[in-house]
């Protein structure tokens, strides 16, 4: 379906599974992603399969490797932007210097990749941005005020851009996965139902793609109950999740 396809957050977790499902379904995957190393691995493996180290909270740089990307294997017909940083922090360690390198990586990283592929796509009437995000963006939770808040804000980014967007040829995808074992999750003090690997992840991401859909989210139980909790009242929700969340947290904690 595709010819060129960016991927952002490649090192590792979701983002490296993708680039080696999509050396199957794309001529040209290019890989994006601070670690040089794990990158390069990926490169010797494929043929075709390109390496472009980036920060993406680098706004100038960003826009400099789409344009390479594009002058050395065409426009890139679908962006995949997956970069993402995971920190819990809770309020009594509550750091605004975590927040806010959340925000860049999280939510301005994906801008940056955004402004950096839209020209051509506008100019072309034509492409393919998917967004990923998280459940976790559904609705406020303890202990992930570095993480949940740019998910939320992606969400709503990307619903502003299917408005507008779609309407121009330019189709937008909402990627919104649950717990994914990887390096980051691995370290989480707390149960993750209905955890599943990143492979499994990068496969149902790369199913809705192909079908252009717009709600990519998964597993479907657990992505049910997290958006049944978006329906409920306020009151109700903060009950359930005090009694089973915050609860179970802090006694993991030892508090």
């Amino acid at each position: 379906m595709w010819k060129t396809v960016w991927i952002t957050g490649a090192s590792s977790g979701i983002g490296y599974e993708l680039a080696q499902l999509m050396a199957d379904k794309a001529n040209h995957v290019a890989v994006s992603a601070r670690s040089t190393e794990k990158l390069e691995t990926l490169q010797a493996a494929h043929s075709n399969i390109f390496c472009y180290p980036l920060d993406v909270t680098d706004q100038v740089a960003t826009v400099a490797s789409v344009n390479e990307i594009t002058a050395q294997t065409g426009t890139i017909d679908l962006a995949i932007l997956n970069a993402a940083s995971w920190q819990l922090i809770d309020v009594t360690s509550f750091d605004p210097a975590a927040i806010r390198y959340g925000m860049d990586v999280n939510y301005m990283g994906v801008v940056n990749g955004v402004h950096a592929v839209l020209p051509q796509m506008l100019n072309d009437g034509k492409g393919h941005i998917a967004i990923v995000a998280s459940t976790a963006g559904y609705r406020g939770l303890p202990r992930s005020g570095a993480y949940g808040p740019t998910k939320a804000a992606l969400i709503n980014l990307t619903e502003t851009l299917r408005c507008e967007l779609e309407p121009l040829g330019i189709t937008i995808s909402l990627v919104c996965p649950g717990f994914v074992d990887t390096p980051a999750t691995r370290t989480n003090p707390f149960p993750m139902p209905g955890m599943i690997t990143a492979s499994a992840a990068a496969q149902a991401i790369i199913s809705g793609l192909e079908r252009r859909k717009y709600d990519v989210s998964f597993p479907w139980l657990f992505v049910f109950f997290m958006k049944l909790l978006r329906m409920v009242p306020n009151g109700i929700y903060f009950w359930l999740i005090r009694t089973f969340v915050w609860k179970q947290s802090a006694s993991n904690r030892g508090l």
